[in-house]
């Protein structure tokens, strides 16, 4: 048996006025979830544990079957680890975007306007971040480029303890009372204005507006945290596993976790990604020996972050054809069993533009037998009508793992 987890970043959602009082999943053509969600199990299940923030990295690490009681120790050092950041066990991390912020004359008095400065260029953001390593005194602190707007902050033997609010939960709002708190907020918060200062009149960020983009003319840290020591997935599950994604967070998880880093063209961690690469790449593995891969979007979150509904949709649709699709046809090719799991990691609601510790709906098919409890379809409804539910989200594994 092979086993493959399909997951739609921030895909659950809220029903939507313009979409007929419907969420994006309820309103997207998905002709191959619709085949398959009356053979499946559907139901809900509860990824962010009581006390933790609704972030990515806790939710994909419980996807994954790590419990965040146990493993979790903040967001920033996944990245660093999947950046090629040699991490000692005294380093702390700290998540680096490059933001745009209004033009208020006052830097408590900005608002924050976009998380991602616009899907900042990877080849522009880096000149940004080179320039910011050259002119911002950095007092200790290492600076490293990352992806697009996603970059990271490395203090050697640092404390943790600080409060620092992601950029993605704050869009359009004051951030005066959102900026740093605790042991180092006087550093984060004077690196963050000098940073403004430094980037807001730079040559990219001029020829951005000049082009009607977004400028990156701020630097915001978030996400602070210690390398955690994650268990060998073979080891733990006895399966060979690989992970697929553009993101570096969920790389992070996979690389700590020993597993295979399965690259793909042209992905890119939004709507216009490479779906079907992501998919037959899987398949690729999965027939060749692997015995497990995640493939995780992003791009689901990314549009409900921007509050985007008509390419949050557009995305889910993407992955039923692309992905989905792709993987039901080449299993049935190749006559081999499998079983699937398809969820998200967490809500992202395009209303609020930020992540829910709400429960999220998943499915669970296999070719092999039928697993219907009453679902018609592969919608946030429904799932919530078949009673089934999963309180504890780093368990949801063992149920697509006790397929045989």
């Amino acid at each position: 048996m092979k086993y493959l987890v399909v997951l739609g970043d921030g895909m659950a959602d809220w029903k939507i006025d313009a979409l007929g009082d419907k969420t994006c999943l309820e309103a997207a053509k998905t002709l191959n979830l619709d085949k398959i969600a009356p053979l499946s199990e559907v139901g809900l299940c509860k990824t962010v544990p009581n006390g933790y923030k609704p972030g990515s990295d806790v939710a994909n690490m419980s996807v994954l079957g790590f419990d965040p009681a146990k493993y979790y120790t903040g967001r920033s050092p996944l990245e660093a680890v999947a950046m090629g950041i040699n991490l000692l066990p005294t380093d702390v991390t700290v998540r680096c975007n490059l933001v745009t912020l209004s033009d208020d004359a006052e830097y408590e008095q900005k608002v924050m306007l976009d998380y991602s400065a616009g899907d900042i260029s990877t080849e522009e953001a880096t000149v940004l971040i080179e320039y910011l390593k050259q002119n911002l005194n950095l007092n200790g602190f290492q600076l490293y480029a990352g992806l697009q707007y996603r970059h990271c902050l490395v203090a050697a033997n640092g404390v943790t303890g600080n409060l620092l609010t992601p950029p993605h939960d704050i869009s359009d709002k004051k951030i005066a009372n959102y900026l740093p708190k605790g042991v180092n907020s006087s550093i984060y918060g004077g690196l963050m204005k000098k940073s403004y200062q430094l980037l807001n009149d730079h040559p990219v960020n001029l020829k951005r507006i000049s082009e009607g983009k977004n400028p990156a003319n701020s630097i915001w840290l978030w996400g602070e945290g210690t390398k955690p020591a994650l268990e060998n997935f073979n080891k733990l599950r006895g399966l060979r596993g690989g992970i697929i994604s553009a993101v570096d967070l969920v790389k992070g998880i996979g690389m700590l976790a020993d597993m295979k880093l399965i690259a793909v063209d042209d992905i890119t961690g939004n709507y216009d990604t490479n779906f079907a690469g992501k998919a037959n790449a899987a398949a690729d593995e999965l027939l060749g020996g692997l015995d497990f891969v995640y493939i995780h979007m992003e791009a689901p979150d990314e549009c409900g972050h921007h509050g985007d509904y008509k390419n949050k949709t557009l995305a889910i649709e993407r992955i039923d054809n692309l992905v989905i699709g792709t993987i039901l046809k080449r299993f049935s090719d190749a006559g081999e069993d499998f079983a699937m799991l398809v969820c998200p990691d967490h809500p992202t609601p395009c209303a609020i533009k930020t992540h829910l510790s709400d429960p999220i709906p998943y499915l669970l098919y296999t070719n092999v037998k039928n697993l219907s409890n009453g679902a018609r379809r592969y919608t946030e409804p429904e799932a919530a009508a078949t009673g089934a539910y999963i309180p504890d989200g780093y368990k949801l594994i063992e149920r697509l793992l006790s397929i045989k």
